[in-house]
């Protein structure tokens, strides 16, 4: 199933096949205290993780820098299907209410998990309202840092 047309003007994606069995990418994306483990490239850090796994549920995250200064960010999922597909947004909290994304823009994030062979076809696509929001989060490092995230998500599960 096609749930998004990934419309390049607007829209920022990672796509990689990993050496790891959907389910356990799966159990990284939606097992707080395991997404605290890999969601934020080193030296950052997840201090703190909510997760309500429906739609209208809370995806809630506070990220630590080196210096230690805090960035929380609240969330709601939009579409949970077991083992399949993630997406959130920064555009909404927890209920369907709007609210003003923390970061200067909103985003929707959609992560696909397909099986490949032993491992996964992994597809990571942030959605933007508009070609700025678009170009400001992939200067932020959009893909270097979903990048990395993504690496250690591997080395995580890989170990457990």
């Amino acid at each position: 199933m096609t749930f998004y047309t990934v419309n390049p003007e607007l829209d920022l994606v990672l796509e990689r096949t990993v050496d790891v069995a959907p389910e356990l990418v799966w159990r990284a994306w939606t097992t707080p205290e395991l997404l605290m483990r890999w969601f934020t490239p080193k030296p950052w850090s997840t201090v703190a993780c909510e997760i309500d796994l429906r739609p209208g549920g809370r995806f809630d995250t506070t990220m630590r820098s080196p210096e230690g200064e805090e960035y929380p960010s609240s969330g709601c999922i939009l579409v949970a299907e077991e083992g399949s597909m993630l997406v959130f947004t920064s555009g909404l909290g927890p209920g369907f209410r709007p609210q003003v994304a923390q970061d200067g823009f909103p985003f929707t994030a959609v992560v696909r998990i397909e099986p490949d062979g032993a491992g996964t076809k992994y597809t990571a696509i942030a959605i933007h309202a508009d070609a700025s929001a678009k170009k400001s989060h992939e200067e932020m490092g959009f893909h270097e840092g979903w990048g990395a995230a993504l690496d250690q998500l591997v080395e995580l599960m890989k170990a457990n």
